[in-house]
């Protein structure tokens, strides 16, 4: 991430350096003493099913613009993860669900990101295509096209969910990935 080259509380320039008291370097305004925490951002997201399929959604944006994916976005400040999740399935599938447990955590340090992923039930079966999607689906499990997939962190919620699935439990699945995207 480029730093900010300018103190966004009083506008003087900004320097890189390790403040007092700290072990890391950070963005430091000289002038008003300011220090700019650069932290990780959190994606939430959900699998969606509706009586033994998965809802997915071909992205309309960059990245990977016209691969599939689960819905995910980035969390948005004042909202729970579980509200974040359901918003975005809103959001890209125009579809309400009803979030159930926590599925999946992936840390991506490398693109500074946390993908964080629930089991959900979409409730009444209606779904379309939102704005940040060109089409969406509900797909069998051997429908899921798996080399079209957007993300590695969604194929990591895919597999833990259906693994899941077919053993009757719920686990929570861990990785740690880069944010390359043929992993």
């Amino acid at each position: 991430m480029t730093p900010n080259r300018f103190c966004p509380h009083c506008g003087a320039p900004t320097a890189y350096e390790i403040p007092p008291g700290d072990n890391r370097p950070r963005q430091v305004c000289p002038a008003c003493q300011a220090i700019h925490y650069e932290n990780p951002r959190i994606v939430v997201g959900c699998v969606p099913e509706y009586q033994g399929r998965i809802l997915i959604c071909r992205r309309v944006i960059e990245p990977r613009r016209g691969y599939w994916t689960i819905p995910a976005g980035f969390m948005e400040n004042g909202e729970t993860l579980a509200q974040g999740a359901a918003r975005e399935c809103f959001e890209e599938a125009l579809a309400r669900v009803e979030i159930g447990s926590m599925l999946s955590i992936v840390d991506i340090p490398e693109a500074r990101q946390v993908h964080v992923f629930f089991r959900a039930r979409l409730i009444d079966g209606s779904f379309g295509a939102g704005p940040e999607s060109l089409e969406s689906q509900l797909v069998d499990e051997s429908g899921i096209p798996w080399a079209e997939l957007a993300f590695p962190s969604s194929r990591h919620a895919l597999r833990g969910y259906l693994a899941d699935r077919a053993a009757g439990r719920e686990e929570l699945h861990r990785a740690v990935m880069s944010r390359r995207f043929d992993e």
